[in-house]
Order: structure tokens, then sequence, then C-alpha cells
């Protein structure tokens, strides 16, 4: 039986290639290699879909719009974090009109439902200060893992329903 060729896939696109180089130097350039991993990730995300969102329309756009979401999940226009940056400026940096990376941002986020504070989409290295975190359902109220006991810490972290177990509990 003749074997059967396989499509390299959507990441192999030529765009696709060229919206992960925009993002990766994007993220060199003015943020730091943690938001280089989420958009990486979201691109590949998007990437991944049948079909690729990714494979039409302008890859300074979708590489506006990932970074730009992942930006909007961790307020990275805050002046209290480093790196900050208005959602803005990262249109202008990619050379997209403001409410094509604003509208670019809010299909992304409607496409994988993804909410501000999404732990999936936040930084590793802020895990600890994000409340959706360490919120947990215990018969159907939503509770602060980290206002328990240590036992039920611990199991919920076994559960992997927390990241870690939090420190002075």
């Amino acid at each position: 039986m003749p074997k059967q060729e396989t499509s390299p896939g959507p990441a192999s696109d030529p765009a696709v290639r060229h919206i992960f180089r925009l993002v990766d130097a994007f993220c060199t350039e003015y943020l730091n290699g943690e938001y280089a991993d989420l958009c990486r990730k979201l691109t590949e995300k998007l990437a991944d879909m049948h079909p690729s969102p990714l494979l039409t329309g302008s890859p300074n756009a979708w590489a506006c719009g990932i970074v730009r979401t992942i930006g909007w999940v961790n307020f990275l226009g805050d002046r209290e974090q480093e790196p900050h940056m208005k959602l803005s400026d990262i249109d202008l940096a990619l050379g997209v009109n403001h409410s094509t990376g604003q509208n670019k941002s809010l299909r992304i986020r409607k496409m994988l439902d993804i909410g501000q504070l999404d732990p999936e989409w936040w930084l590793p290295s802020q895990l600890g200060h994000n409340p959706a975190v360490w919120m947990i359902d215990i018969n159907g109220f939503k509770v602060d893992v980290r206002t328990l006991r240590p036992e039920i810490q611990e199991f919920a972290f076994r559960q992997g329903l927390i990241p870690y177990i939090p420190k002075n509990s």
C-alpha cells in the first residue's frame, strides 16, 4: 500500500512563519521572554485551528492581535508593571491601524474564549498575584484556596486546581 503524504500543516505556511517572526521580534524589542513564550503559544494555538485564521489577512495585523491579547490579559498598560506599554503602541510598532489591532485582539479572545486574568495566558512569574488562579469551586461556591486549611490546599494542588501550594498557609 503506498504511503499517504501528509501536508505539513498551517504552522509551516510562510505567512504563519512570518507572524511568528513578527511576534518574536516585537517581544524581544519591547517586552520580555515570558511575553514571547505566551505569544508563541497563542500563535501556535491559532495556527493549529482548522481552518487556521492566520492564513487569511495581514500577518502584521495577526501579530498585533496576538501581542495585544496577551498584553490585555496581563494588564500590560498598567504603569506599575515592568514591562508596561499602551496597547495602542503595539499597533504603531507593528504598523497596524488602531481599530484593526483592537478588532484582531477581540476576534482572538472570542475564538478562544480568553478572559482577563485567564491563568492559561497569564505571565508565569505573576501567577501568585492573579486572584483567578486561587479560586476553586466548593459545593457551588467560589473560594480563595489561600484562605483554606493546608490539607485542602495540598489536595487542590494534587488535583491540579492550583499551580503550587501558597507560602504562609
